[in-house]
């Protein structure tokens, strides 16, 4: 409960009142997090595969990013891009190291939307063309760039007229992509998995002949890894399962630990802006740096990218194992899982909330788990059989 002005109000009913209603809230109030689990106001533990939308991949409150933030906010939280900073410096070497050897240059912003809007002015100012062709079921943000991007209407429609010269295509069809291929065409912009929309998983022939359309026809490639990235697949980024390479690739969500931060890796032989023609106030500071660093350094020695792709799979295996008429599909990369029904969701996720696990809707039949990396087997058995429980209940 909080204090104010002699009257004591709840969390909820603070952010009833003063807060512009953009969220549709669940109705508990979070104040801590350990791991996989975070507790409510009342100290009940919940499963955490939300994970932030994403965020959380090595897990809640890690003891070593609090340390680290710690030491950095102790000695420099913010330092804007026209002065140079260690942290910084070290960050954009480990992130061109990690990512194949045409991917050399970096740009460090807030989120994954502003990294898609970074991508899609840095195509066009590239190429001098304008079209950018995207797919349907797509979601790559909601800052008027990448909305423009964003397939569905619910999301567009309400703010129109959006930036121009954007068309959509089916996802995972060749054949309709070639059609829409033009002399004014400056990239071809796709989520490797697609997560909003339901996750949709490329084929491996699918993205293997864009990649040979964008270069038999001087298009760029941008790969939409805001979500994907940063070990959720089993791969540190999801294109790697493919063998093939964007020529743009942004990342977010994950890639600082929970601090805000967004980045696009980019082939400089294709990519060149001016000096001065895009920016950010916040985007590569220190603080957000050091996080970055550590989260990169915990993936790594934890061997949470080989642990999700081991966990995926048994989760994948164990959900399969579900005697339920109500699953229509299972799909899955690594930690990013998708349980499609074939009755809408809502209610399933509020009955699973109510058993202690968070998840979230990827579409109105879709239930999309994203849990921290950290994972263990015993908490993947606890939210399959609540899942198989709630499931039940369902049927009858």
């Amino acid at each position: 409960m909080t204090e104010i002005s002699g009257q004591t109000s709840s969390t909820l009913d603070l952010e009833d009142e003063y807060e512009i209603p953009i969220y549709p809230k669940r109705g508990i109030t979070i104040v801590r997090g350990q791991g996989s689990l975070l507790y409510d106001e009342n100290d009940k533990r919940y499963i955490d595969c939300i994970g932030g939308i994403g965020v959380a991949n090595i897990g809640h409150a890690h003891p070593e990013l609090v340390q680290t933030l710690e030491s950095q906010a102790s000695q420099l939280i913010t330092c804007p891009e026209i002065l140079s900073n260690p942290i910084r410096a070290k960050l954009l070497q480990r992130l061109v190291e990690l990512t194949p050897a045409t991917l050399d240059r970096v740009y460090l912003c807030n989120s994954g939307t502003e990294a898609t809007e970074a991508a899609i002015k840095f195509a066009r100012i590239s190429t001098g063309k304008s079209k950018i062709i995207t797919a349907m079921r797509g979601f790559h943000g909601r800052t008027y760039g990448s909305l423009s991007a964003t397939f569905n209407r619910k999301y567009r429609e309400p703010f129109a007229p959006l930036v121009p010269d954007f068309e959509f295509v089916p996802f995972d069809k060749i054949p309709p992509l070639e059609e829409k291929i033009d002399t004014d065409t400056a990239a071809i912009m796709l989520e490797v998995i697609q997560g909003n929309g339901g996750v949709h998983i490329a084929d491996q022939d699918y993205l293997t002949r864009v990649r040979q359309l964008c270069d038999e026809h001087n298009i760029l490639l941008i790969l939409d890894e805001v979500q994907t990235g940063i070990g959720r697949t089993g791969r540190l980024f999801a294109f790697e399962h493919y063998g093939i390479v964007p020529d743009i690739l942004t990342s977010a969500k994950a890639i600082a630990g929970g601090v805000p931060m967004g980045a696009v890796i980019v082939n400089s032989s294709k990519i060149s802006i001016s000096k001065s023609l895009h920016g950010s106030t916040f985007g590569g500071n220190p603080l957000a740096c050091a996080a970055a660093l550590k989260t990169l350094d915990i993936i790594e020695t934890e061997n949470l990218i080989e642990k999700s792709d081991e966990m995926g799979k048994y989760f994948s295996d164990q959900l399969s194992n579900i005697d339920s008429s109500l699953i229509r599909e299972i799909r899955h990369k690594g930690l990013m899982i998708g349980l499609e029904l074939r009755i809408r969701i809502y209610s399933v996720l509020e009955e699973m909330q109510n058993h202690g696990i968070l998840a979230n809707p990827a579409g109105s039949t879709v239930i999309r788990f994203l849990p921290p990396l950290v994972i263990s087997q015993a908490e993947i058995d606890e939210v399959v059989s609540v899942v198989s429980e709630v499931l039940a209940n369902h049927e009858q």
